[in-house]
């Protein structure tokens, strides 16, 4: 069977260390084993990836319990290191004490709150609400004191651009630092201009995040490490082409009622297989049955 072992916390701080990470989004074990066969050293879970695999948006209706689950899923079949979108926090100071907990239990390598109001609104949209900085002070200070791995990441995320402004965000980002947190994810900066000032700002690890259909200008991961960021997150890039390709699918299926005008376009059963290991299985399995003889 397929090596389950997760590098967790501490493969992530190697990471970290080693240099500039680029990190997919994946939504579930197929597209986390597909991320790690394509080369990437970490991954990233999405909470309105979690959401939309529900059929739900991205507006605090999923509960921990159902992100954690999923969390499970993944890094039960995949070595990659996984970040964690936690919202915030799913509650107040002591729901953010239990969302680490129960994140490190389910195999998390870290996990990011941020400084919106409950319920959020995802971050690229406007209306947004903020909270004062002495309570995300406070919920990163619980959350650094829950994590029993001291290796488990916390990245405290700021919303505060499209409410009060950069320089706002760029001091709650400095505070946010104070308080414990390991990486800042500053959210919806506008320009190059404005991620270039952040960097110069702010002293630490800054992690951006590269959502496609929002404020931010799409930038590289190039472009992004001269610029002083030590790592880039891709949340939906994967899950949106999926959806595109299965609308169009669905479609042509539909209209024509057989799929031999797309199978170029479908992975195939020996493509399938390799990448889930079916033969490991298989070999496994037999070797349990011949010792059992």
């Amino acid at each position: 069977m397929r090596d389950n072992i997760n590098a967790g916390p501490s493969g992530f701080r190697k990471l970290m260390n080693d240099g500039f990470i680029t990190i997919p989004g994946v939504f579930d074990g197929m597209s986390a084993i597909l991320a790690e066969r394509s080369g990437f050293s970490a991954a990233y879970l999405s909470g309105s990836a979690v959401a939309a695999v529900m059929g739900l948006p991205d507006l605090s209706l999923t509960t921990l319990t159902e992100v954690a689950q999923e969390v499970g899923k993944i890094t039960s079949i995949t070595p990659l290191p996984l970040i964690v979108d936690a919202d915030t926090g799913f509650g107040e100071t002591m729901n953010v004490s239990r969302t680490v907990r129960l994140l490190e239990r389910s195999g998390a390598a870290g996990m990011h709150i941020e400084d919106q109001v409950l319920p959020k609104r995802c971050g690229h949209l406007n209306g947004k609400k903020i909270v004062e900085p002495d309570e995300m002070i406070k919920k990163i200070t619980s959350a650094v004191q829950a994590r029993k791995d001291p290796d488990f990441v916390i990245i405290a995320r700021t919303d505060a651009r499209s409410v009060y402004g950069v320089d706002d965000a760029i001091e709650r980002a400095k505070t946010y630092f104070e308080a414990g947190a390991d990486v800042i994810f500053t959210e919806a900066l506008e320009c190059r201009d404005e991620f270039r000032k952040f960097a110069q700002s702010v002293r630490g690890p800054l992690l951006a995040n590269m959502t496609e259909f929002g404020k931010s200008p799409l930038l590289s991961s190039e472009e992004l490490q001269d610029l002083g960021y030590r790592m880039v997150i891709f949340p939906l890039t994967a899950f949106r082409a999926t959806l595109k390709t299965m609308a169009g699918v669905y479609g042509r299926l539909f209209r024509d009622g057989t799929q031999n005008g797309f199978m170029d376009m479908l992975m195939t059963r020996s493509d399938f297989y390799s990448s889930i290991g079916y033969e490991q299985y298989e070999n496994d399995d037999s070797e349990i049955l011949d010792k059992l003889q």
